[in-house]
């Protein structure tokens, strides 16, 4: 299946081009960077690093506010047009593996909508400190009874969505900014009927840049699955 990686970027310059080219040594994954107006150059590499792949890399430059969930608006929106089989998403950190990638895919045969989950069996989350642990497990436990979700891990941002899918849902309608946003597009895809599994994946802590985790981008967590246009999400199917 012919895959399209989206990956959102704000000052990854460190770590863009291991991902890439970890990426790159599957012959049926193309990239698409979705660049913030990264202030330390991400953007400037990612175009280098486009032009050297041979059409297989492309970078999308955002201007404006910034913000994961907008950013993944504009990538899903300039993948849905681009004739893939499949449409994925991960961070651009390496807290995802990309050797991982395959299992996701091979799932989306069946499944409308996969999820790379930390928590349906115990999984690798090296140097991941205890109050990180804690407030994960407890956003998808708030989350899962707000939203009415079922599924275990619903805030992993490492996903795999059939394209005919994600044609389903309407993008412009996505209110969230920051990582919210993944919950959002659960909770999304859930109400359309889709068919949704979840495959065990490991997490790693970054190991070189600045998390973007902030008091702003925790409170909007917080308080998306409240607003009223989201609660009582239709279940949906679990594997």
């Amino acid at each position: 299946m012919r895959a399209l990686i989206v990956v959102p970027t704000f000052n990854e310059r460190e770590n863009l081009a291991t991902l890439v080219r970890m990426l790159l040594e599957h012959p049926d994954y193309t990239v698409l960077v979705v660049d913030d107006g990264s202030p330390d150059g991400t953007g400037d590499l990612a175009d280098r690093i486009a032009g050297e792949s041979g059409g297989r890399v492309r970078c999308l430059h955002r201007s404006g506010v910034r913000g994961l969930g907008l950013a993944y608006v504009a990538g899903f929106t300039e993948a849905v047009r681009s004739g893939c089989d499949v449409v994925c998403q991960m961070d651009a950190d390496l807290s995802h593996d990309p050797l991982e990638l395959q299992g996701l895919i091979d799932m989306a045969r069946s499944h409308d909508l996969v999820i790379g989950s930390r928590y349906v069996v115990a999984v690798e989350m090296p140097r991941w400190p205890m109050y990180r642990r804690l407030l994960s497990r407890f956003a998808n436990a708030y989350t899962r009874r707000l939203a009415g979700l079922t599924q275990r891990d619903c805030t992993s941002g490492f996903r795999c969505w059939r394209r005919e899918a994600l044609e389903r849902i309407d993008l412009t309608a996505i209110a969230s900014r920051g990582y919210a946003f993944q919950v959002e597009m659960l909770v999304a895809a859930a109400r359309a009927g889709m068919s949704i599994a979840e495959v065990p994946t490991s997490f790693r802590n970054r190991a070189r840049g600045v998390s973007k985790m902030s008091a702003a981008v925790v409170a909007e967590s917080a308080l998306m699955p409240w607003r009223p246009s989201l609660r009582r999400a239709a279940p949906s199917t679990g594997d």
